[in-house]
């Protein structure tokens, strides 16, 4: 299992490589073009919005994996082990409710797409192709949330886990934080 999971982290990892430096070329070179050339691609500023949207769904489902989610829990980092435990769980189940709503609601809307057979403006691919980003985003973010949320109910991790921004700039200055019950890093 643990060689499938650092496989899946891996493809994670290079697919949103790839994506990010596509549409960097592509910009780069629209950008080129367009002032030196008096001229430009076509389909370049459909190809980097769809690239971005690959970019952001794959990307939250990353976020969560590495803890870059960013979210307020002064409240609940002052709970005891207890209560935070059960906040994480609700948490988990309340974004888990989001996820779930979101994909019904996106393999819905490519459905529809596959159905009509509508094309891309100006990219000559189905549209439900380079729609598909939304169900497989927020099919891969609920597998990170029901992973985050194993690790909230098994005791592995004290509750929903965030970013640490202050603690990590306080360490980079050589200062010290306390620990605040949060997942080791």
């Amino acid at each position: 299992m643990a060689v499938i999971n650092a496989i899946w982290v891996r493809l994670e990892e290079a697919f949103l490589a790839v994506v990010l430096a596509a549409m960097t070329i592509i910009t780069f070179v629209q950008v080129v073009m367009r002032y030196v050339f008096n001229t430009g691609i076509l389909w370049g500023l459909e190809a980097t919005t769809y690239l971005f949207a690959w970019l952001v769904l794959i990307g939250v489902a990353y976020c969560v994996r590495v803890r870059a989610h960013i979210g307020i829990d002064l409240l609940v980092t002052s709970l005891a082990p207890g209560p935070r435990r059960v906040a994480g769980l609700i948490v988990v189940a309340l974004a888990l409710l989001y996820t779930a709503l979101m994909f019904y609601g996106s393999w819905t809307y490519v459905g529809r797409m596959h159905m009509l057979g509508v094309e891309a403006e100006d990219i000559p691919i189905q549209r439900w192709v380079l729609g598909l980003c939304l169900p497989i985003g927020f099919l891969l973010l609920g597998i990170r949330l029901l992973e985050m949320g194993w690790r909230v109910w098994t005791g592995r991790s004290p509750g929903y886990e965030l970013a640490d921004e202050a603690g990590d700039a306080i360490r980079e200055a050589g200062g010290h934080t306390p620990p605040t019950g949060g997942p080791a890093r």
